[in-house]
C-alpha cells in the first residue's frame, strides 16, 4: 500500500530532512510513527499524501508511483488518502457542514447521499448539532475534529494523521482514536504521528521511530507483536 525506497527530502540546498528512508506498510495495517520534534514525522506523512514531492528516492502510494505522477494526476490520488494535518486548513467562510461536504463536491457525489454521509462523518467525530456553525465559532479541539471529519468523508483507501489528538482532552482523544480504529478495521490503512506512548500501546499495530532524518528502528507493539509478525511484506532499512 505504501512504499519508501532511498527516499531523501530537502529544500532548496539545505539539509537533508529526510535522508535514506526505507519501509513498507501493508494494506490494512495500523502503523505510528513516533519520534522527537524536528525529526521529520510531518514531511513524511506529507509525501505520503502527494502534499510534497521527494527530492530523490521512489515513493508508492495505493499502485501509483508519487514521484512520477504528473502533478494533474495528484488530485485523484488524493481522493484515495485522507490527509489530517496539524494545521486544518478549514474553510471559514463556509460552515461546519459545508467543509465536510467539500470533498464530496469535488468528485461529483449527488447531493443527497452527501449530506448524509457529511452529517454522519460530523456525528461520529462528536459535531452533531454544530453543523450550521462557522469554524471560527468552534474551539481548537472541535476545528480539529471537523477536519478529521472532511478526512473520513470520502472514505479514503488510505488515512494519515499528523498528531490529531494533541488539542484534545484525554475522553476526546479516545474517541477519534477509536474513530481511526474502526476504520482500520475495514480495511483503510492508518498511519498516526504521534509522541503519545499510551496512545500507541493502545491502538499501534507497528510503530515506526524516526530520529532526526532517519529511522531508527521500526517494531510491532507487544498487544500486537504475534500478528504483525507473520505480515509477509513488512520491510525496513535503516
Amino acid at each position: 500500500m505504501i512504499e519508501f525506497q532511498h527516499v531523501f527530502k530537502s529544500y532548496g540546498r539545505g539539509r537533508n530532512i529526510l535522508a535514506d528512508i526505507n519501509f513498507r506498510v501493508t494494506a490494512g495495517e495500523f502503523v505510528f510513527v513516533s519520534g522527537p520534534s524536528g525529526a521529520g514525522k510531518s514531511t513524511l506523512l506529507k509525501l505520503i499524501g502527494g502534499l510534497e514531492a521527494p527530492s530523490r528516492g521512489s515513493i508508492q502510494v495505493n499502485g501509483q508511483r508519487l514521484d512520477k505522477l504528473p502533478a494533474r494526476a495528484r488530485p485523484y490520488l488524493r481522493r484515495a488518502v485522507g490527509v489530517i494535518l496539524q494545521d486544518t486548513h478549514l474553510l471559514y467562510d463556509r460552515s461546519a457542514f459545508e467543509n465536510v461536504m467539500l470533498p464530496l463536491a469535488v468528485t461529483g457525489q449527488p447531493w443527497d447521499s452527501a449530506a448524509s454521509r457529511a452529517r454522519a462523518a460530523l456525528d461520529k467525530v462528536g459535531l452533531a448539532g454544530k453543523e450550521s456553525m462557522n469554524p471560527i465559532e468552534l474551539s481548537g479541539g472541535e476545528q480539529q475534529r471537523l477536519a478529521i471529519a472532511r478526512a473520513i468523508v470520502n472514505r479514503p483507501a488510505i488515512l494519515i494523521a499528523d498528531e490529531p489528538t494533541a488539542n484534545l482532552d484525554h475522553d476526546t482523544a479516545l474517541r477519534i482514536m477509536n474513530v481511526f480504529r474502526d476504520f482500520n478495521r475495514v480495511g483503510v490503512t492508518t498511519l498516526i504521528a504521534s509522541h503519545d506512548v499510551e496512545l500507541m500501546a493502545q491502538y499501534a499495530q507497528r510503530v515506526l521511530r524516526i530520529d532526526p532524518g532517519r529511522f531508527a528502528d521500526s517494531h510491532p507493539t507487544p498487544a500486537t507483536r504475534p500478528a504483525a509478525a507473520t505480515a509477509a511484506a513488512v520491510e525496513e532499512q535503516a
